[in-house]
């Protein structure tokens, strides 16, 4: 069982920004005049780090924290793509084995990407799978299991980003971005709660799956239905309960988008601005698009852009992937 998950101070955040530093890209922040009018739209590039996702930096200072002596027989995460990606990156750095247990839908992309890496994939069923996630540990697993969400560690490394984006865009407003475990935009909050209180923290998740609206809803985690189309990596299950405290404390806001909605922004973001954007990363942009919200200035987080190629050519050929 993991203990109930606690904010991080500035001191534990800058840690990390000198942990990682050489790991991480300090992504840009760039304009986009797809913006709703009367809106000002920056978009937060985390697709630009080195694995193609924001995970980079909650994994590399996840693993940089720990002794490396218990490090020596290896690597393993449960994941439906991007924490494994991360851990099999981390791995390859420093020379370990790594296992990325994955649900048995999980992106070819992703998977293709972790193969190139030398890592070996496990699938389980989704059930099974997510069963793996709240129980952080898999009996005949060897090596160190790497938490990308609950360790404190990791939650240092996302809120990262959170300093980043306060640092480049100063008179920012609102943060919009994807809640999938919750570590992002728990990080993010954690940053931006201690360094500029005002500055409003948007979660965004799908119409069709969305554990925290409910959580909100029903004041406590509660099981949702889990149908997120071609969009991976958020909407599982419930609310981690040991997220929930510290999700309920730091979240101003949550909005929903549609499947549809994510494709459109997706095709969008990739003509208008040639950003390729996964469907989680691009829910943020969903949102703000929407414009279901008052602050006017507003950052979209595009987290990661690990898209399979048949779904992403589907979009730009005005389909909706299934």
């Amino acid at each position: 069982m993991f203990a109930e998950v606690k904010a991080v101070g500035i001191a534990q955040i800058e840690a990390a920004r000198a942990r990682i530093a050489g790991l991480s890209v300090l992504t840009p922040l760039v304009g986009c005049d797809i913006a709703p009018q009367g809106k000002t739209l920056r978009l937060k590039l985390e697709n630009l780090q080195p694995i193609g996702s924001f995970k980079t930096r909650p994994i590399a200072n996840a693993v940089l924290s720990k002794n490396r002596a218990d490090l020596s027989a290896g690597l393993y995460t449960t994941s439906s793509g991007n924490s494994a990606l991360g851990v099999a990156w981390m791995a390859r750095h420093l020379g370990l084995a790594s296992t990325a247990v994955v649900p048995s839908n999980a992106p070819e992309a992703k998977l293709e990407k972790l193969r190139r890496m030398g890592t070996r994939i496990e699938t389980l069923s989704q059930e099974a799978w997510w069963r793996a996630i709240e129980s952080g540990t898999l009996a005949d697993q060897a090596g160190m299991y790497i938490d990308a969400v609950r360790d404190p560690a990791s939650l240092a490394g996302d809120a990262t980003i959170g300093v980043e984006i306060l640092e480049q865009w100063p008179e920012v407003e609102a943060i919009l971005m994807p809640f999938g475990g919750g570590g992002l935009a728990c990080g993010i909050a954690c940053a931006v709660r201690a360094l500029k209180p005002h500055v409003k923290i948007i979660a965004c998740e799908l119409a069709s799956a969305h554990p925290l609206q409910s959580a909100f809803a029903a004041g406590c985690p509660t099981p949702t239905a889990h149908e997120p189309g071609f969009v991976s990596g958020i909407g599982y299950g419930q609310v981690l309960p040991e997220m929930w405290p510290l999700a309920r404390s730091m979240i101003d806001e949550v909005l929903t988008v549609s499947i549809a909605q994510v494709a459109r922004a997706i095709k969008l973001l990739a003509e208008n601005n040639r950003i390729v954007a996964e469907g989680a990363g691009a829910v943020s942009v969903a949102a703000a698009l929407a414009a279901q919200y008052s602050p006017s200035k507003i950052c979209a987080v595009i987290s990661g852009g690990n898209i399979d190629s048949a779904v992403f050519a589907a979009i730009l050929e005005g389909r909706v992937p299934g």
